[in-house]
């Protein structure tokens, strides 16, 4: 069961011990974390020869959106959701825009799952979006969390990056009603290379998840990295195999983090675009 009165230690799902170490694999990293060292998301920790929550219900950032910047637009327009963060991510992005929270351990205000279910009541938001770093690595707040703001009437969202094996994955799709899912290249050396990452694990997350609950896709276009031609046709590819109606946002970079690639030009948004419409319905651009 979830904790209720405070941060007490919450086990992690999804682990087995391996030697005096602990073999995480609740995602395509499969981390061996030693004793007292945690894994790439910064989010679980061994303790003890156990695999522990360690940002478990640790909110770091709460505040109220438009669902439009999730984004989701097809999914409740013009209404607020309540967006929860704490920290922790399994992927290394250098032009990640939420590095703080992604990427450092913080300190976060405790808040159990009915906890959560009374400020989204106060919220008067329709539902709760797991945002802001990558909610996956908070699985075992997920697997606590979503079912009682289902039950008490509330939608739940994961804006995400999909980097999740899909045993978890399985147990987690039933309490979901929408994602929005980084689909960040259709190459794997992008992945690989650039974001520490795994195409295949996400490629799997989307076509799992598109048959399960309402899904859009963003792609983040960044000046010579996945802005040519080919690099947004083999994307569309993808996409437009899951139905001409899977909606796509396509999203402008600017320079943030770790990156020097000046900010993508309007232009190449546009273009963009204009490829992708000829397979799909609904194209978004954002950040323009």
């Amino acid at each position: 069961m979830a904790p209720e009165s405070g941060p007490a230690e919450t086990l992690a799902r999804h682990w087995r011990p391996e030697g005096n170490a602990v073999r995480c694999l609740l995602c395509p990293h499969e981390c061996l974390i030693a004793p007292g060292r945690r894994g790439r998301c910064l989010g679980r920790v061994n303790r003890d020869n156990r695999l522990i929550a360690a940002s478990y219900g640790q909110l770091v950032s709460v505040a109220v959106d438009p669902v439009e910047k999730k984004p989701l637009y097809h999914f409740h327009p013009g209404e607020n959701i309540l967006s929860v963060a704490t920290y922790g991510c399994n992927l290394n992005c250098p032009f990640c825009q939420n590095e703080e929270l992604a990427r450092h351990e913080l300190p976060g205000r405790f808040t159990p799952p009915v906890a959560l279910v009374e400020l989204a009541r106060r919220s008067g938001a329709f539902g709760v979006a797991f945002t802001y770093s990558e909610p996956l690595v908070w699985f075992e707040y997920l697997m606590d969390s979503c079912p009682a703001l289902r039950a008490a009437g509330f939608k739940t969202v994961l804006v995400t990056n999909g980097m999740i094996n899909p045993g978890p994955l399985e147990e987690l799709l039933p309490h979901v009603d929408a994602m929005n899912i980084d689909l960040k290249s259709a190459r794997p050396e992008f992945y690989r290379d650039y974001v520490g990452g795994s195409l295949s694990a996400v490629q799997h997350t989307i076509r799992t998840a598109r048959k399960r609950c309402h899904v859009e896709l963003t792609n983040l276009v960044i000046p010579g990295r996945n802005d040519s031609d080919a690099d947004i046709g083999a994307l569309v590819e993808f996409v437009a195999g899951l139905g001409r109606d899977t909606v796509l946002h396509l999203s402008r970079y600017f320079p943030h983090n770790r990156t020097e690639e000046p900010a993508t030009p309007r232009s190449t948004l546009v273009r963009a675009a204009a490829i992708a419409r000829r397979k799909l319905d609904s194209v978004h651009l954002g950040n323009v």
